[in-house]
């Protein structure tokens, strides 16, 4: 009897689960195995930053498929089962449980947050258990300083003046990140958190920092000295590669791919973990956001199923921040500052788009923006791509 072919998904969260039922959705019979580091079953990630920590969402709410769902899909899934290591030319992919063959893998391990070495205590946050762990304590600080000035910052700092706490959001750039459009929106971010109540120290370097008896920290930035109830720490993540170390495949800022996500053969990478190549340029980029991850591992799951590559997705991120909504879809070349694609836009809204040196549309921001202007602003980023169609 001929053994299925297996495909392997490593990372449980919204890639590696989407990846296993786009697989289901197009027709492919062989096995499935699902795998993940965490005890629970896949959630999404989001509003782990948004609603999970104000309190609008409980964790079943996050929860994408129930154990039941899987199990009609004929998904595999191990959860508190970790990859540790894997050997390309074998396909097996070495776990905390074993070794596993695989006819084809699939990497969605995401990103892990970076400590602060003066602050190797302070909270972190990456799974649902650090959420929980965090809007407990949110509940009750009364000051709070946010380390990082990345997307994540910004939303916790959100989150936090939501509870109505004292915030300070600390940076050393005297930049504000949005992910894929960096810091081009910086003047704009500013404007909103201080408009907000947080008060802002973006060029501060963190020359000590002690936790208090009651949990808190003393945090001397310079000559100044900040006693806060909580001090949380979000200086951006790292790709989780470091078990690939022996793999042979290419990893500096993630898994570097082509433009279909193959890393190797047999091997593919999705989400947060992978630096898929550019179409237009060719630079490996790394985007680190839900929807590049479920479009990417739709994609993928495509060429699997099919044989047929799929148009590479062109990245889609979004947040929250202080009520304001902010989408962002496209390339983002930190060199160009944006223009304003809509100059009469009505108040506390804006399109604005950037540009390559030919005069290409090659990335949109939606600043509030009515779902229209901004399919209208998309439309203009996927006419600059020749492989794509504008579509409506």
């Amino acid at each position: 009897m001929t053994t299925p072919p297996r495909v392997v998904v490593v990372g449980a969260s919204i890639g590696g689960l989407t990846a296993a039922e786009t697989l289901r959705q197009e027709g492919y019979a062989g096995e499935i195995v699902l795998m993940g580091d965490e005890p629970h079953l896949p959630y999404t990630r989001p509003p782990l930053s948004k609603q999970i920590l104000l309190g609008d969402w409980e964790p079943e709410q996050a929860a994408i498929r129930t154990a039941v769902e899987l199990d009609d899909l004929d998904i595999t899934v191990r959860t508190g089962c970790s990859a540790i290591g894997l050997d390309v030319g074998a396909r097996v992919l070495h776990t905390s449980e074993g070794a596993l063959p695989f006819d084809e893998l699939i990497v969605a391990t995401g990103t892990e947050p970076r400590s602060h070495p003066l602050l190797p205590w302070a909270p972190t946050l990456r799974t649902m258990d650090d959420a929980l762990h965090l809007r407990e304590q949110l509940q009750v600080a009364r000051r709070i300083a946010v380390i990082g000035s990345g997307i994540l910052g910004s939303e916790i700092a959100s989150a936090a003046r939501k509870h109505d706490a004292e915030t300070l959001l600390v940076g050393r750039s005297g930049s504000l990140g949005f992910g894929g459009v960096g810091t081009l929106l910086t003047p704009q971010l500013i404007r909103l958190h201080e408009d907000n109540g947080v008060e802002l120290a973006l060029r501060a370097d963190i020359a000590s920092a002690a936790p208090t008896a009651s949990g808190g920290a003393e945090i001397t930035l310079g000559a100044t000295e900040h006693r806060v109830d909580l001090a949380v720490v979000m200086i951006g993540g790292t790709p989780r590669t470091g078990w690939l170390d022996s793999s042979g495949l290419t990893v500096a800022d993630g898994i570097a791919c082509d433009s279909d996500g193959i890393a190797a053969p047999g091997v593919s990478a999705v989400g947060d973990v992978a630096a898929w190549a550019d179409p237009a340029t060719g630079r490996h980029v790394r985007v680190e956001h839900q929807s590049n991850a479920i479009e990417q591992a739709v994609a993928v799951a495509i060429r699997l199923a099919r044989g047929e590559s799929a148009t590479q997705p062109v990245p889609l991120f979004w947040s929250e921040i202080h009520g304001a909504r902010i989408h962002a879809f496209g390339w983002f070349d930190p060199a160009i500052p944006l223009i304003d694609g809509m100059p009469d836009a009505p108040a506390n809204s804006a399109i604005f788009a950037s540009t390559d040196d030919t005069g290409r549309t090659r990335g949109v921001v939606g600043w509030n923006a009515s779902p229209r202007d901004f399919r209208a602003a998309r439309a203009d980023v996927l006419g600059s791509i020749p492989a794509l169609t504008p579509q409506p």
